[in-house]
């Protein structure tokens, strides 16, 4: 609990019905899309900067931890209270502020959801590229905090790639604004240094970003496989005929039965994988890269290649990927999603090594994921209610990542490091380069309250001991 002075003084701050402190209420706010859970104390929703400013004067003043909240869709554990303290939640920033379609670019506050950005600029011929599968529901603030990406990051890039300007509050509670309303400003690059920072410099405010003209053309196609490997393949074979698609996610078999039986979006339920490819452009490029992509996948001995004939078509492929997460909740009462990052030459190899570590650890593990740019998506399917599955799905996704570095990848692709991925830091990167990003933290929250506990390794720094999850099995009930 928090002291009653620091209680009043936040009431002060944004008023007695912006803020949560009963037992039932904060329940609700103990954890994100992770497997982790931790209880804030209080939880407090601002409306404007100037507030955000006063919850970290008193946050300050009263050593409180400060952790920010968007939709709480996150994976890896970054809106997860692990020391308790204030929790910000950003529901109430929620207005698009400016939508400038003559400068492509929109202004918007953090509690913006990210569907509504694109949705308000379609009528204009725009949309915001950024496009997670969790899109109807994550907000723009809590995209900037993780450096979200989304299945069309392949040819637009992830989050950072759209921001152009933030304003944030710093732990003491001053206001920064990092950019510059055009694409290479002056100075260093804070948009990029707090993109993807996960809260623990600042709290982001106000955002600009950029917005796309629609293409002229989009095409959608699915390729099925009766081999992963072949699947996999086919990836590397496209690259090789110089084309970009816009989106190339490959889903295992094991995943798209999950998938088919709970939306009926005409994926084959005997297939080993299947591959679905998106293209935009001019219509004349399109209709040209369509070609050589189908003949890329019939390279790679594809069964079957089909052509979404309509819209209509396209979205029900696109429902299917979308809605993956919700249909593996029908077979499985848990799974654990994991994120890491392959060279594209690597995919077929690091399958292969996923399902060696199924086996060992006797779980379920179906794969979806990006698979143009190697972003790696094991679902862990596990029974938190059975002694010890929980500890082996943890261990298997540890032992995932840890391939993927040793191939050349990476331990996040787009969920950032929260609370999870603490004890594969020092995997990724020497303990140099993770003292720098120590001092650095400590140069914008020199008292550590800025979400403490995420991104870093503390203590022994790449000796460190794993700390234990927070959830217990009972928690997860």
């Amino acid at each position: 609990m928090i002291a009653e002075a620091a209680r009043r003084e936040l009431i002060d701050a944004v008023g007695p019905k912006s803020l949560l402190d009963r037992e039932e209420d904060l329940r609700l706010y103990e954890f994100d899309g992770s497997v982790d859970k931790a209880r804030p104390d209080v939880v407090v929703f601002p409306r404007s900067a100037s507030e955000v400013a006063a919850i970290a004067r008193i946050a300050a003043k009263h050593d409180l931890p400060v952790v920010g909240r968007g939709a709480g869709t996150g994976l890896s554990g970054g809106a997860v209270p692990r020391h308790g303290g204030i929790m910000v939640g950003f529901s109430r920033m929620n207005r698009i502020l400016e939508l400038d379609f003559e400068n492509e670019r929109a202004v918007v506050e953090p509690g913006v959801v990210n569907l509504e950005l694109t949705n308000a600029a379609a009528p204009s011929g725009y949309f915001f590229a950024p496009d997670p599968s969790s899109q109807r529901a994550c907000t723009i603030g809590g995209n900037v905090a993780e450096n979200a990406g989304g299945p069309h990051t392949l040819v637009y890039g992830v989050t950072t790639n759209h921001v152009l300007d933030l304003e944030a509050v710093l732990p003491d509670g001053r206001v920064l604004h990092t950019g510059a309303l055009h694409a290479d400003p002056a100075g260093y690059d804070l948009n990029g240094l707090l993109t993807g920072s996960e809260g623990t410099l600042a709290l982001v405010t106000k955002i600009t970003v950029r917005l796309m003209k629609k293409p002229e053309a989009v095409k959608t196609f699915l390729a099925i496989y009766d081999s992963v490997d072949d699947c996999a393949a086919t990836v590397s074979e496209i690259t090789a005929r110089a084309i970009t698609p816009a989106a190339l996610e490959m889903l295992d078999g094991t995943l798209l039965r999950m998938v088919e039986e709970a939306t009926h979006a005409g994926y084959p339920l005997d297939a080993a994988g299947v591959l679905l490819i998106e293209l935009e452009g001019l219509t004349e490029a399109v209709e040209d890269q369509a070609e050589q992509i189908r003949l890329a996948c019939e390279a790679c001995n594809a069964r079957e290649f089909r052509v979404a004939r309509s819209a209509q078509e396209r979205d029900l492929l696109w429902k299917g990927r979308k809605n993956a997460f919700g249909a593996i909740g029908r077979v499985s009462p848990f799974f654990y999603v994991h994120d890491g990052m392959v060279p594209r030459s690597r995919i077929p190899a690091t399958l292969r090594r996923i399902q060696e570590i199924s086996s060992a650890c006797g779980l379920t593990i179906s794969n979806i994921f990006h698979a143009g740019d190697g972003n790696m998506h094991p679902i862990i399917l596990f029974d938190a209610r059975k002694p010890g599955d929980m500890e082996k799905a943890q261990r298997a996704g540890f032992d995932i990542l840890e391939y993927c570095v040793s191939v050349g990848g990476a331990i996040t692709g787009e969920h950032g490091i929260g609370m999870e991925k603490l004890d594969l830091m020092s995997k990724q990167f020497n303990e140099e380069t993770l003292d720098l990003m120590r001092r650095l933290k400590r140069i914008f929250d020199p008292a550590q309250l800025f979400n403490p506990g995420k991104l870093l390794p503390t203590g022994k720094g790449c000796t460190e001991i794993r700390q234990p999850p927070i959830a217990r099995p009972e928690d997860l009930l």
